[in-house]
């Protein structure tokens, strides 16, 4: 029958039900700070938020999106090409650009729709894609619809990339290779130096996700690739504002002219209304803010290292290295949801992620850091990780 293949969900789903979690989905119905809310009926700070630099409750970026709202109206209700690119979208263009030093940029409503679009154009029949095992669903949907030969190369592994692109041949110099800056389940960033150089000598161009870095990493906040000092050897930056912006949409930029042409051939683009005001005057606003604002990655990272130390202080399985996303690996399904639902009633709201979002078969908790969390708050999911130990329900040899 058509919806057999849904059974298996159905029955998780009727799972969570008996054992009264829901840990997809969960409703907030206050949001009390950038670090805190009432979240199905109970207080609790806000761990699973992706707000890296807790940009989405600033009271500047509120007042640009109500200005914006007032003077704009609420909504564009069109796509960029028919009737909804205002002179705010173009801006915005042009300020994403600036910002990475780029000469072209493209704004979309989602970062979703973003990566999706791109991979689905940049390359085509007949065609070569090389993407990282690990990357996101956005991707992984956009090269399915590229009709390009998909080729996987092993999760942040630059040797296994050029194993396959020597194999390539000639081929190998129009190859599209793309990967992440940092990987959102478990935080871990990618050896873009490496990859960078794999690239130099195989030739190829290099689509790079900065999704999770932007805003994160960099002297000025431009990401993985700034970081690793590799920003010349990638052709197109990807990212979304619903992380470090603290709003919702995506953009491109390039310094390649072409991308203006390709602007007119991205589904996702010409067929999407575009963003509405107040979303574009609040990501403008936030942009300011983390150019102006160095301090904030600072006081991130000092966040990010204090949980990372935290859990792994505590022999709970987190990733290789410190990152704002701090994830703790379970092997078994049902601990781990006993495990949300109990840091849930500590007071700490976190990320439950399961197969096949999560990058492995194994379950995750994962937490998400931010610039706004408060050292104390910090320490109140450490020790609501503690608890989890002291009562048994997460050991040494029940997570990965």
């Amino acid at each position: 029958m058509l919806f057999d293949k849904f059974q298996t969900m159905a029955g998780f789903q009727a799972e969570l039900a008996e054992r009264k979690v829901e840990p997809f989905g969960a409703v907030t119905e206050k949001i009390l700070s950038a670090t805190e809310g009432v979240v199905q009926g109970r207080n609790v700070i806000l761990a699973g938020t992706n707000n890296y630099l807790g940009l989405s409750f600033d009271p500047r970026c509120i007042k640009a999106a109500q200005d914006a709202a007032a003077r704009w109206g609420t909504g564009t209700t069109g796509s960029r090409l028919a009737n909804g690119s205002f002179t705010e979208h173009q801006a915005l263009e042009t300020e994403i650009a600036q910002f990475y030093g780029k000469d072209h940029a493209i704004v979309f409503s989602t970062g979703y729709t973003a990566t999706m679009g791109m991979c689905a154009t940049l390359a085509g029949p007949g065609d070569v894609i090389l993407l990282d095992a690990d990357s996101h669903a956005s991707i992984y949907t956009g090269v399915k619809l590229s009709g390009a030969e998909i080729i996987r190369y092993k999760h942040n592994n630059p040797e296994d990339l050029a194993k396959r692109l020597r194999r390539l041949g000639d081929r190998a110099n129009q190859t599209l290779i793309i990967a992440e800056g940092i990987y959102s389940m478990l935080g871990d960033v990618a050896p873009l130096q490496e990859i960078a150089a794999v690239k130099r000598e195989y030739g190829g161009y290099l689509f790079l996700d900065e999704a999770h870095s932007m805003g994160v990493l960099g002297e000025t906040g431009r990401g993985a690739a700034q970081a690793a000092g590799v920003e010349a050897d990638v052709d197109f930056f990807a990212g979304t504002f619903s992380k470090s912006l603290g709003a919702v949409g995506g953009f491109c930029v390039s310094s390649h002219p072409e991308l203006e042409a390709i602007r007119f051939c991205i589904s996702s683009y010409i067929f999407t209304a575009s963003s509405s005001p107040s979303i574009i005057a609040s990501t403008r606003e936030a942009l300011r803010i983390i150019t102006a604002e160095p301090q904030l990655r600072e006081r991130l990272w000092e966040n990010a290292n204090r949980l990372y130390d935290g859990l792994k202080s505590l022999g709970l399985p987190v990733g290789p290295s410190a990152s704002p996303v701090v994830a703790v690996e379970m092997e078994n399904r049902s601990r781990t949801i006993d495990c949300w639902k109990a840091l849930m009633e500590a007071g700490v709201y976190v990320n439950l992620v399961i197969p096949p979002a999560s990058p492995s078969t194994n379950f995750l908790l994962r937490n998400s850091v931010s610039a706004a969390h408060t050292s104390a708050q910090i320490d109140t999911i450490i020790a609501a990780y503690a608890s989890l130990k002291t009562t048994g329900l997460i050991t040494s040899t029940q997570a990965a």
